[in-house]
């Protein structure tokens, strides 16, 4: 099992070169396409003021300026992912509806590459991220500084579906991780569940897993994240629970203390 391409959606600034270095490493790995999808804003944003049949100077002067905006950001992505220097990156510029090209690109890669600001709200890629894990349910990793494939993975495992789906497309990662541990907090669970038993999943996948039972009733995203500490985990593996309302994603609890803590790099499933 292995992945063909990777996706890094990119905005067309500084942040940029830190999420294509991730794509690149994480798509060096498995000698896979990284395709950078430069969104740029999209002109579509405008339609609800602008009238309709009409376009003022004011109208007229934003267009204009977010083309300028998307063909500079444009410009700013192909230096970026030239100076990466790895050779099966491409670049693919979005146009309007630039949320409809998203979706495509994300449909067709194996798994998308966010940084943290875009995972935690904030920046030019925080809906993209949203519409990534909530709209389009595609397997993420958040990139943090240092993210290393073939390192020590902790996988989050309470038996429920999210978690289930973020375990099965992580395998091409788990398969290539030097240890692998299998966490779970059977107190802090509504569940009943036996890590046991993904242990003999993986290992008919060829992972060798051993099992870390976390002890007390505490939120699990702590019980997580301290047990990852504790092994020196590269990357945690773990479902994320939401739910998209109106524009806005909700994330639950242990979702949201995971992309908020300054943990490692994390693989995300929906």
């Amino acid at each position: 099992m292995s992945w063909a391409r990777i996706m890094a959606p990119v905005a067309g600034g500084q942040a940029d070169q830190a999420v294509i270095a991730a794509g690149a490493a994480l798509a060096k790995a498995f000698d896979a396409e990284l395709a950078c999808v430069h969104a740029p804003a999209d002109v579509a944003d405008l339609m609800p003021w602008m009238g309709e049949g009409f376009m003022g100077g004011v109208q007229v002067t934003a267009l204009e300026s977010l083309k300028e905006a998307a063909a500079e950001g444009a410009r700013a992505v192909e230096r970026a992912v030239a100076e990466a220097g790895y050779r099966k990156a491409k670049v693919v510029n979005l146009d309007s509806p630039v949320w409809a090209g998203l979706a495509m690109e994300g449909r067709l890669s194996d798994v998308i590459v966010f940084d943290t600001p875009a995972a935690r709200g904030r920046g030019p890629l925080a809906e993209a991220f949203q519409q990534m894990v909530a709209d389009e349910q595609r397997p993420v990793v958040v990139a943090r500084p240092g993210l290393k494939v073939g390192g020590v993975a902790l996988v989050a495992w309470d038996g429920g579906k999210e978690a289930s789906r973020a375990m099965r497309t992580s395998l091409p990662l788990l398969q290539k991780a030097s240890s692998v541990i299998v966490a779970g907090a059977p107190s802090a669970s509504s569940r009943s569940f036996d890590l046991d038993r993904l242990v003999e999943f993986l290992a008919a996948r060829g992972v060798k897993a051993k099992v870390r039972k976390l002890e007390g009733s505490s939120d699990a995203a702590s019980l997580i994240l301290g047990a990852a500490g504790e092994a020196g985990a590269d990357l945690v593996v773990a479902g994320a629970f939401g739910h998209p309302r109106l524009q806005e994603f909700i994330f639950g609890g242990t979702t949201r203390s995971l992309l908020n803590a300054d943990g490692p790099s994390l693989f995300l499933s929906h």
